[in-house]
């Protein structure tokens, strides 16, 4: 079973799909948006039901500089460029 996630960036929404996993779903993310919103690999993440959509926070988020942010975000958009074009037609 597969559903869309949609993760909003600067630049417009990335899509993500949730994976089977056992009897549950993983939203899987990439480093860099990882990264982005201070999650470290095993962090533990709050989940906020908000109007039908998931919000997933860093429970412990490590600080983030704006210059390492920006660098980040850059990175992300590089990667999904094409994506992110095809999305805005």
């Amino acid at each position: 079973m597969w559903y869309n996630i949609v993760v909003t960036l600067k630049d417009g929404p990335v899509i993500k799909k949730l994976r089977k996993v056992g009897n549950s779903n993983a939203l899987l993310l990439d480093k860099a948006i990882m990264e982005l919103i201070g999650l470290d690999e095993g962090g533990d993440v709050q989940l906020t039901v908000d109007n039908g959509s998931l919000i997933v926070t860093p429970a412990n988020p490590h600080p983030i500089d704006k210059k390492r942010f920006e660098e980040c975000l850059d990175r992300v958009v590089a990667e999904r460029r094409a994506v992110l074009r095809r999305l805005a037609q």
